[in-house]
């Protein structure tokens, strides 16, 4: 799909974004603010930018990471100094006209820069402050840097994610940054609620290290409950068999059997009826108990037939079943293609790029794709000319 970059009235059409993040939690966070509608000024130093700018390749141009464009889309860049009186004042001007403001800076560096909260909310009372850290902005961990590779250890993601018998490893994805940003983004969205409601904004605090503690749900919850470390089950699961990833003829590919009646349709649909009936994998607690029978089993009927059969056949008995796609295969599957979740954007000087798409469809205040990730202070003397008339 061809989408052509143009003006949309999203759900926060009118709504003013000053951010002063950079890397990756915060500016995912604005970007999706930006996509629903909001105008979001990014404040980026000048001659540098944002570091992202650089981490590549690969580049769609100098200065324009593959990166960069992944988390800044529809955002004018603003390129300001903060260390600098005259571009701290401008910063200032534009925080007395935003409605939210968004900053990761390490604890106490924006009181120092002069933008802190106590400052910019006697400019600005309705201002929503959103500050993103490591591990929040007091404790004995307050001054550590915080990134995601590092919060997703301390806060106990990369202890339970790898092979059973193999080493802690890291997400694919910096996915506890992403976390992040998604619970910014939506405690941004309930704060401005909330002044719809009493008329005044409101500092919000969030970490990696909170997120990701958070995100540990339902097994903090057994440890919690039990006092039993969790062990890694590479893509198997604690308290599900079977659950996880099989090796068929040619491509790996995903089975989720969630209950003992779906167990059954699972036996009669690969040709093994039998195995519902064998005493050890009866229920679901069986299975678990019977574990590595009940995956041996298994997994030499499923080497017998290609994944795209073993998907087809599966679906078709109402099994859970899915491959476990590469990168392409995944901006080639039919159903993502389907939700537009790879677009072709048509940027207004006529260039076109691939991107990904937009998640959540609003049927009447729809989110939208209106500009390319920014040039550094591409928009500076934009922006601050027509939120100065605001």
């Amino acid at each position: 799909m061809t989408e052509r970059i143009a003006p949309g009235r999203g759900a926060l059409d009118g709504v003013r974004v000053l951010d002063l993040s950079r890397v990756l939690a915060g500016p995912f966070c604005s970007m999706m603010l930006a996509d629903l509608g909001a105008d979001v000024a990014k404040v980026e130093e000048p001659g540098t930018g944002d570091e992202t700018r650089q981490w590549g390749p690969p580049f769609f141009a100098p200065g324009l990471s593959a990166y960069f464009v992944s988390v800044n889309r529809n955002k004018r860049s603003v390129a300001l100094d903060l260390k600098d009186p005259a571009d701290r004042a401008h910063v200032l001007e534009l925080a007395a006209k935003a409605d939210v403001l968004i900053e990761n800076f390490s604890p106490g560096t924006a009181e120092r820069l002069g933008v802190g909260y106590d400052r910019i909310r006697t400019l600005n009372p309705r201002i929503i402050y959103c500050s993103i850290t490591g591990f929040g902005p007091d404790g004995p961990y307050r001054d550590r840097p915080g990134y995601d590779l590092v919060v997703s250890a301390v806060g106990g993601l990369m202890g339970i994610t790898g092979e059973p018998d193999g080493p802690p490893v890291k997400v694919g994805v910096a996915i506890t940054d992403v976390c992040t940003g998604l619970s910014a983004h939506g405690a941004i969205c309930a704060a401005l609620y909330a002044r719809e409601r009493n008329g005044v904004g409101q500092r919000i605090d969030l970490s990696l290290l909170e997120t990701q503690v958070s995100a540990l749900v339902n097994v903090a919850a057994s440890y919690l409950a039990s006092g039993v470390e969790p062990r890694r089950w590479g893509t198997g699961h604690a308290t599900i068999v079977p659950y996880q990833g099989f090796e068929s003829a040619d491509k790996p590919l995903i089975v989720a059997v969630g209950n003992d009646r779906m167990w059954r349709r699972f036996g009669e649909a690969i040709g093994r009826p039998d195995l519902a009936s064998d005493p050890r994998f009866a229920t679901n607690p069986l299975r678990v108990e019977h574990r590595e029978a009940c995956v041996a089993e298994i997994q030499a009927v499923l080497r017998t037939r290609s994944r795209e059969e073993w998907v087809r056949i599966l679906n078709d008995a109402g099994v859970p079943s899915g491959p476990i796609n590469t990168m392409g295969e995944v901006f080639a599957d039919p159903q993502v293609l389907h939700r537009q979740m790879l677009i072709e954007v048509e940027a207004p000087g006529g260039e076109r790029y691939k991107t990904v798409g937009l998640p959540v469809k609003y049927s009447g205040s729809p989110a939208s794709i209106r500009r390319p990730a920014p040039r550094l202070g591409e928009h500076t003397a934009e922006v601050l000319a027509e939120w100065s008339r605001a």
